[in-house]
């Protein structure tokens, strides 16, 4: 949909439509177009004059950039239904290539930008302008790590650094849905325990719906109020959920399973449940997880 392929006189004033002139320009601040090419891009789209800065031409409709650089559009005759989104757009794309132009890049992975890059409370030129300062384009492929007590990363590689502690990652999307990407990272960093300190959210599956349960509603859960009451056997119970025997936890705890047994015994009487059968384990386990989204809320 480049200009010689879009009229706006060809458009209506419905949400297709205008989703086809915002994605004209998000292409060409993904392709790194220069000003000029803009300019004269949104001409052929507009089908009249337009421009950034310069003199402005009696009766044209404008917009002004934060540092008064005046953006405009200059039609003869009645406007079209478009014509605002065109401005607008035209606007964010200016915004965006002139602070890109005139402030020296940071290096990336910059945490004011980073953080402004996932912020769902910034606005889209905010957004933007941050992503081309990192070095990336809108369509970058990434994903978002949220790391517990530490800044949030953006990763543009297939390899996931190593990290110390724990960490939930997004799946793969383009940097301009970071604020989702973080927000799912946050979900999956809720998940994650000491045997899988690292959580990928587009591995939770169905288990992802429990961390939208309400913490004060998971606290009144009987198996998670039993749970409450064995905070020092909590890490044996962990092992429990990942292996098939009393002696497999044993060794994944690096403990003979002589002693492991009458810790276990103890467990099943205050959870009120065994736990050498299937749906014991698979009970332990969706109590832990659900102990666990409510600590971590």
């Amino acid at each position: 949909m480049e200009g010689l392929l879009l009229r706006l006189s060809g458009l209506d004033a419905d949400a297709e439509d205008a989703v086809r002139v915002i994605g004209f320009f998000d292409r060409l601040i993904a392709r790194r177009a220069t000003m000029d090419q803009v300019v004269r891009q949104a001409g052929q789209l507009a089908e009249c004059p337009v421009g950034v800065g310069g003199p402005v031409p009696a009766g044209a409709v404008t917009s002004v950039l934060e540092d008064d650089t005046v953006v405009w559009l200059a039609r003869d005759g009645q406007p079209l239904p478009l014509d605002q989104i065109l401005l607008e757009r035209l606007a964010i794309t200016a915004a965006v290539l002139l602070d890109h132009s005139r402030v020296p890049p940071p290096a990336l992975g910059d945490p004011a930008l980073v953080e402004l890059a996932i912020s769902d409370s910034a606005g889209e030129p905010e957004r933007l302008r941050a992503i081309q300062l990192l070095g990336l384009m809108p369509t970058t492929r990434l994903r978002v790590l949220a790391v517990r007590d530490a800044r949030p990363l953006l990763v543009t590689g297939e390899e996931i650094p190593a990290q110390q502690g724990f960490a939930g990652v997004s799946a793969r999307v383009p940097a301009i849905e970071a604020p989702t990407a973080w927000r799912s990272a946050r979900t999956a960093l809720r998940f994650a325990t000491a045997t899988t300190p690292i959580v990928h959210a587009e591995e939770l599956g169905a288990a992802h719906l429990l961390a939208g349960l309400p913490p004060a509603e998971i606290a009144k859960a009987p198996d998670v109020i039993a749970l409450d009451g064995l905070a020092n056997e909590l890490e044996l119970l962990e092992a429990v959920t990942v292996t098939s025997s009393v002696r497999q936890a044993a060794a994944l705890m690096h403990r003979h399973h002589s002693t492991i047994a009458p810790r276990l015994e103890h467990a099943e009487r205050v959870l009120g449940f065994r736990l050498d059968t299937a749906d014991g384990r698979f009970r332990l386990r969706l109590a832990l997880t659900l102990k666990r989204l409510r600590d971590n809320d």
